[in-house]
């Protein structure tokens, strides 16, 4: 989960919450694809994990679906019998531990620039400043810090019939979530986006915000 500690006399604005929440806002990725495939025409596919430790389990067949569902808006079919697809699919998907990282606010220096009144001293003061001599001189500093996880998908075409590799596509994102269901689903759906691409294409995918209503 999201760690976001703050430190000074007073808590972060409320802009730069709703920058770090990461609610309600776009998710961007980067998508690298390399690919020759054929014009979709009815192709059989089976979708197999590529990472040992995800074969088998319920997850990894919960998004096994979301690829075929989008492979079958494309043109491709599902096999019936894995044995006999003309293609074989395989995905793979990871998010990282995170890392820390520190954002800082606060205002300039008290006594120059922005706006208010003098008081008995001739220092600005008044609402929207920091008054050293209440506070201290160095004026107001929020720091927050909070962990950034770094998400990726694979996913790979083989010719079933001969294994000549036709597509491979990676899509990666950083996020404050590390929940792969949230995660995974959006990466699938930027690696779809405009599928498959031109060859050696690197493209930013930006989808929007998930719809509340």
């Amino acid at each position: 989960m999201t760690r976001i500690k703050k430190f000074g006399l007073f808590a972060a604005p409320a802009l730069a919450l709703v920058a770090l929440s990461g609610c309600a806002t776009s998710f961007k990725a980067d998508v690298a694809r390399f690919q020759q495939l054929p014009a979709p025409a009815g192709q059989s596919f089976t979708i197999v994990a590529d990472d040992p430790k995800l074969a088998g389990g319920l997850e990894f067949a919960h998004y096994a679906d979301l690829v075929g569902q989008r492979l079958a808006q494309t043109g491709y079919v599902r096999a019936n019998d894995p044995a006999g697809a003309d293609l074989i699919v395989r995905v793979a998907y990871d998010v990282d531990n995170g890392r820390e990282k520190v954002r800082s606010t606060g205002f300039g220096d008290p006594y120059y620039g922005g706006w208010g009144w003098r008081g008995r001293w001739g220092r600005p003061w008044g609402y929207g400043f920091y008054d050293p001599w209440l506070f201290g001189p160095s004026g107001y500093t929020d720091v927050s810090s909070y962990t950034v996880y770094t998400s990726d998908l694979s996913l790979k075409i083989d010719r079933a019939a001969d294994n000549r590799r036709l597509f491979e596509g990676t899509a990666s994102a950083q996020s404050l979530s590390n929940k792969l269901t949230y995660l995974v689903p959006n990466l699938i759906d930027a690696m779809f986006t405009n599928f498959p691409g031109q060859n050696g294409e690197n493209v930013k995918i930006t989808l929007p915000p998930e719809s509340r209503g």
